[in-house]
């Protein structure tokens, strides 16, 4: 039987829980897992807690959030022992790396550098950034470099790149006018019926919605994310007030789920 660590509340003790876990007495799931089979984890695991994040302030936000976050912190925890295992690095060497990284691009707090406001920092950030860059021999600076990210939040940061090297769009009008012209050219593919064409022209709609969102100051993961979550309590609401009328959701025609949906959209309004 593995030790239980005395104090649960130190971040040495989540290693050593971790530890025995993949130890040799530890569990067979844990014990299987390898970087690449535990990617769906860590993506499941952020997802969760930016939808906590975004709930209203409440003591049930914080106590979910509270969980979110350890769920996320095993999973770095996971990783840097996997690592560790290997002989490549340990979860000391994950915090040093980030403490760091974060003493370094933050030389107005932990160096004499004077900023007047945020846009400043931001500045000198991305031109620290730059620089490790350039001293690691990595790609030029001009180079998009943009993290493999969920596609539409992908095109928001590509947008924000291309921004900070002078090539976007002057306002958001300007983005508008590339967004009708692209439904424009997705409405003539639709016409002409091909598979390829329509795909095509639909992605570069998606594209230029996100760099509208962006120029908005609304990121646009973010807004489809609500608009999901509006659409899922609109339509459970829809069906739970047909099943109060006694009616079967499957034999109703559109217009009477319409009627429905209008029914759960003027219910859900006059809630908020």
């Amino acid at each position: 039987m593995a030790r239980i660590p005395s104090n649960l509340r130190q971040i040495e003790s989540l290693v050593e829980i971790v530890s025995s876990l993949r130890g040799p007495d530890g569990c067979p799931w844990d014990k299987e897992q390898t970087h690449e089979s535990l990617t769906q984890y860590a993506i499941e695991e952020t997802h969760e807690l930016v939808e906590v994040l975004e709930n209203p302030a409440s003591s049930e936000k914080d106590a979910k959030m509270k969980e979110e976050l350890g769920d996320v912190l095993f999973q770095v925890v996971l990783h840097a022992q996997l690592a560790s295992e290997r002989g490549a690095f340990t979860m000391d060497d994950v915090i040093a790396s980030i403490s760091e990284k974060l003493v370094r691009r933050h030389p107005h707090v932990f160096g004499d550098v004077a900023v007047a406001d945020s846009a400043e920092v931001v500045r000198n950030w991305e031109d620290i950034k730059k620089k490790e860059k350039a001293a690691a021999g990595e790609a030029s600076p001009y180079a998009l470099n943009v993290p493999p990210l969920p596609a539409l939040q992908r095109a928001y940061k590509i947008g924000t790149r291309t921004d900070k090297l002078q090539f976007d769009w002057d306002n958001a009008e300007g983005v508008m006018t590339k967004v009708e012209e692209e439904f424009d050219e997705l409405r003539e593919a639709l016409d002409e019926g091909s598979s390829a064409e329509i795909e095509h022209e639909l992605g570069d709609v998606l594209f230029s919605l996100a760099q509208l969102g962006r120029h908005l100051d609304m990121e646009p993961e973010q807004v489809l994310r609500k608009a999901n979550q509006r659409f899922e309590g609109r339509f459970n609401k829809m069906i739970e007030i047909a099943k109060s009328e006694g009616k079967d959701w499957g034999s109703l025609t559109l217009d009477e789920k319409e009627a429905f949906w209008l029914k759960a959209k003027a219910i859900l309004k006059n809630k908020k």
